[in-house]
């Protein structure tokens, strides 16, 4: 049994490593385990915007994750029907590029930044099977090693970090507060030989009831990516059957007006087209006695709002100032929580609510349309539309250029 550690957190992968950092600079001594070891790969959409790059440059990891060979994205491109909103991604923090960066490398690249620190231990391979308790507080785990040693380690406070079907998450009985079901299937993989659209960028593009995807990731990949309703259950069926076939077809079929279908002509896949298959947005209780969640444990939303990585990387950073502040405080709980709970859903509650409607996947009406062609218009509305994914601005904060635009059509 180790009683030796302040904060013990399952998942090694963004959200758990740069939490362990910052604690770790603030002199906490922390125990970080995952039951994979790395480098790795996991589902994500491996999309963040340059206010997390601003992030990842401060913490001291961006010039390491740069050797991947990432493409650089600088231009943002939705497609709305006919209409076409595109423009340069808003600054923030002094940094304008976006980049979309495989997990393989950037949850390997944090993770040995992590491994930096003396006071962070670091255990791959390791699953926990269960939390141990003193009373109602959670005071430690249970797991087991690679040979299905079982350890026990002790702290004052355990974290799961540890993804949307979160281990720690249910063993505390976490409460779900908010939930909101998709009504959308996502398939996607990784091509080579697809050509830029003139150059590099962030590419959406919906017509009906489909949706197309494509960003430009490490080593000239593109991520290719397909959404389209549940209960298409032809469709579902042939992506089962003929995943390649499917997406190209679907491309081909549903895109026509776009470029899309060209572009993918002569590309090959380069590795197995992977499925989400109907999924929840949802809000979790992010604290309670001796433990607290964080990254998709906590909060997840639709992945065509590409801010999976984002949330996890600020949202660690959040529940480390909430610690720090309060000396990790390990008897008012309560307090504790409702603090952290607080400025996790005033940072993320607005996008949280856009995810759960891009997951309902309603067809654009004409008011919609009308809305999409006025924002093309007009570089300072796109600017604000862009300014929502990267955190420039607020949603409200385009809600009111739309009205200014408006005042002066009348």
């Amino acid at each position: 049994m180790n009683r030796g550690y302040d904060v013990i957190i399952t998942g090694a992968r963004c959200a758990g490593a740069t939490l362990a950092i910052q604690l770790a600079e603030a002199g906490f001594h922390v125990l970080l385990v995952d039951r994979a070891t790395f480098p790795s790969d996991t589902l994500s959409t491996n999309t963040f915007f340059n206010n997390t790059t601003a992030i990842l440059r401060e913490m001291g990891v961006l010039e390491k994750l740069l050797e991947t060979n990432p493409t650089h994205v600088q231009t943002i491109k939705f497609q709305f029907e006919d209409t076409v909103i595109e423009g340069p991604i808003p600054a923030v923090d002094g940094e304008d590029t976006a980049y979309c960066i495989r997990r393989t490398h950037l949850d390997h690249i944090l993770l040995n930044h992590a491994k930096s620190y003396k006071n962070i231990k670091v255990k791959e391979g390791f699953r926990v099977t269960d939390v141990i308790y003193d009373g109602e507080t959670v005071i430690g785990v249970r797991g087991e090693d690679g040979t299905k040693k079982v350890e026990e380690y002790r702290a004052r406070l355990v974290v799961g970090a540890d993804g949307r079907n979160s281990k720690i998450r249910k063993l505390v009985k976490s409460k779900l507060k908010i939930s909101s079901p998709s009504t959308v299937v996502v398939y996607f993989s990784y091509f080579s030989g697809i050509q830029h659209d003139s150059m590099p960028k962030f590419e959406v593009y919906k017509r009906k009831d489909k949706m197309a995807i494509l960003f430009p990731t490490n080593d000239d990949l593109y991520v290719v990516v397909a959404n389209f309703p549940l209960q298409n259950k032809t469709l579902l069926n042939n992506f089962k059957e003929n995943p390649e076939k499917s997406l190209r077809q679907f491309i081909d079929y549903h895109f026509p007006n776009t470029t899309l279908s060209t572009r993918l002509k002569n590309s090959k896949l380069v590795e197995p087209i992977k499925g989400l298959i109907g999924y929840e947005n949802y809000w979790y209780q992010g604290m309670g006695n001796g433990w607290a969640l964080v990254g998709d444990a906590i909060c997840f939303k639709d992945p065509a709002m590409a801010q999976g990585i984002h949330d996890a990387i600020c949202g660690a950073r959040i529940l480390a100032d909430t610690l720090i502040k309060n000396h990790g405080q390990t008897t008012k709980w309560e307090k504790v929580a409702g603090e952290y709970q607080q400025t996790m859903e005033k940072e993320f509650m607005a996008r949280f609510y856009i995810g759960c409607e891009l997951s309902k996947n309603e067809i654009i009406t004409e008011q919609q349309d009308a809305v999409n062609k006025m924002i093309s218009a007009h570089p300072s509305a796109i600017e604000k539309f862009f300014g929502i994914y990267n955190y420039a601005n607020e949603p409200d904060d385009f809600e009111k250029e739309l009205h200014r635009i408006l005042e002066t059509l009348s």
